[in-house]
């Protein structure tokens, strides 16, 4: 990982391998109490590379919730391959999976999921914490990541203090704090009215143009379309991926 600043990292994950990769990727799943096996992904093959912004969409039960937990290393798939960073992560154990969560990736999620008993800057510096990072420094990267969200006057406060779209902005400072390979965010508008929506989605799409890798997952056609690329899902199987040029 580079030593440059926050600001500057976004620009400097290239690597000689796409940042994520499936190959030949199922994920099966026992219907509980039957002998039923539900195929949540089919056969899945393809890459992400660094820098790109890219939407993963379909109906309710079209795979798009497993594939961002296999991206996230929140499960493993059945069978095939799962690369990030071009290292094989498809057997790797629970301990090896958490340290991978904290140390290249940042999510997002629908729900914001801050800490209600902190304020916004200690809840920016949580994934830091976990990582070791000195006290000093956690500081200075969290503020410039509440900064960079345009909540400064706000680091102070508790999120219970905070409109929706204000808690999704903490949530993004936070998944940026670690210097992620990818950002991933789940329903990341889910929670919020249209007009919050799109200034989320606007925020999204300056961390893009940064050079900042994001992948979200999304039911919204409008959300989808704001990403250049979609990548749609139907019973487990890619059924399309478009480069729309956002």
């Amino acid at each position: 990982m580079t030593t440059a600043t926050p600001a500057a990292t976004a620009t400097t994950h290239e690597t000689d391998h796409p940042i994520a990769r499936f190959e030949g990727l199922w994920k099966i799943y026992a219907k509980p109490g039957t002998a039923i096996a539900v195929e949540a992904l089919r056969d899945v093959n393809l890459a992400v590379q660094s820098g790109e912004y890219v939407a993963i969409t379909g109906a309710s039960g079209s795979g798009k919730s497993t594939m961002m937990n296999i991206v996230g290393c929140l499960d493993r798939p059945t069978r095939g391959r799962y690369y990030l960073g071009g290292q094989d992560i498809s057997t790797l154990d629970d301990d090896a999976l958490s340290e991978i969560r904290g140390r290249q990736l940042g999510f997002v999620f629908q729900s914001f999921n801050l800490i209600p008993q902190l304020t916004v800057l200690e809840n920016v510096e949580v994934p830091l914490f976990y990582l070791g990072v000195h006290r000093h420094e956690r500081h200075d990267r969290a503020m410039h990541m509440i900064d960079l969200v345009n909540l400064a006057d706000r680091a102070h406060h508790r999120p219970m203090e905070l409109s929706g779209g204000q808690q999704q902005r903490v949530a993004i400072a936070r998944a940026l704090v670690n210097e992620p390979l990818i950002v991933l965010a789940d329903e990341p508008t889910g929670n919020l009215d249209t007009k919050t929506g799109q200034i989320i989605m606007g925020l999204f799409d300056d961390l893009n143009r940064e050079g900042r890798t994001i992948v979200l997952v999304t039911h919204e056609l409008e959300v989808a379309h704001r990403c250049r690329r979609v990548i749609l899902l139907r019973d487990g199987e890619v059924v399309s991926d478009e480069h729309t040029g956002g």
